[in-house]
């Protein structure tokens, strides 16, 4: 494969990815005039890179660009990009989710510390006279029973999650997935059992699995109520995961607290009543890459195609079948 390459995102996405250094690099990859591809005339392109804003790789589009050999996704989810004419053409996709999944990681892991501590509730305690040292009473994560973490989801951030978790002092890790194995679970520091299971043992339950018709709701009235009093839940995923309805039914009661980064709909209406409750602590979905940290998903998409230029492995590929697993 040679270097022609062009690019599918929006102009304020590109400018993020790509600051003089990463430009520098992508210049020297591609032998193109131009990279955007809304500049003229594309059908030499062998490799598009995208990232969020890019077109459906419809059948018109690719018809477009016969010599298309690979899609270099600068984020994480495909989903809304790939179609069944780019799988059935043989088109290589990569993505960034590996990449995309750190600062995820990092975010849930932070909230679930917080969490043992109930410091989101805690932090709008302030303004109330009430408050006092008895509110902290069983807050930690440490103690002599110790703490459950429950990982819904052992995916590319889940996993990641697991191994950070290792950090606290007398906390079990639960894993839920019914696509990994009990081994691999238990080399990350894990212990895999069914969710059914999981729920009455967990104080913290962190959703990572993927947005799919069969997970829609997938964490209920019934899972709801089978937490734990005082458990949190934290929804780094996706707001489908959850009934939203029940979530407000068991946190208005006060038994349990939320931390949620995404909602459904995302955002909420602003006349939402989870955005009233004192124990429901709402993030404007920015636990994946943002800022300066998207330019690690710019590196990542940088690497696969010098691996695909020299004819190498790509780590980062994703096929037909892993759409029908992850978000």
């Amino acid at each position: 494969m040679s270097g022609v390459i062009r690019t599918a995102m929006s102009p304020e996405v590109f400018d993020l990815l790509f600051d003089e250094v990463r430009m520098q690099r992508l210049r020297s990859l591609s032998s193109a005039r131009s990279l955007r591809l809304d500049a003229g005339a594309f059908g030499d392109t062998e490799i598009l890179l995208t990232s969020w804003g890019a077109p459906r790789l419809d059948a018109d589009l690719l018809d477009r660009m016969p010599q298309l050999r690979a899609v270099v996704h600068a984020a994480g989810s495909v989903q809304g990009l790939v179609s069944d004419e780019l799988w059935e053409r043989g088109i290589v996709v990569t993505s960034a989710a590996d990449a995309n999944a750190v600062p995820v990681a990092e975010f849930t892991f932070a909230s679930i510390v917080l969490a043992f501590k109930r410091a989101f509730v805690h932090v709008r305690n302030q303004a109330s006279e009430s408050f006092g040292w008895g509110d902290l009473v069983g807050s930690g994560a440490y103690g002599r029973v110790g703490r459950t973490v429950g990982i819904v989801g052992f995916s590319r951030i889940g996993r990641r999650v697991v191994r950070m978790l290792q950090q606290l002092d007398g906390v079990t890790v639960l894993v839920a997935d019914p696509f990994v194995d009990a081994g691999t679970v238990a080399a990350a520091g894990g212990e895999l059992v069914p969710l059914a299971d999981m729920l009455p043992r967990t104080d913290v339950l962190s959703l990572h699995a993927p947005a799919l018709p069969e997970t829609r709701h997938m964490i209920g009235r019934a899972q709801l109520a089978a937490l734990r009093d005082g458990a949190t839940v934290i929804n780094t995923a996706r707001g489908s995961l959850i009934d939203h309805d029940a979530l407000l039914h068991e946190c208005a009661s006060g038994r349990i607290d939320a931390v949620l980064d995404v909602t459904d709909p995302d955002p909420l209406p602003v006349d939402a009543p989870l955005r009233r409750l004192p124990n429901v602590a709402l993030t404007p979905h920015i636990a994946g890459s943002m800022g300066t940290e998207v330019r690690r998903l710019a590196d990542s998409a940088l690497d696969d195609i010098e691996t695909l230029l020299r004819g190498g492995e790509l780590a980062g590929a994703i096929t037909r079948r892993d759409m029908e697993l992850s978000a």
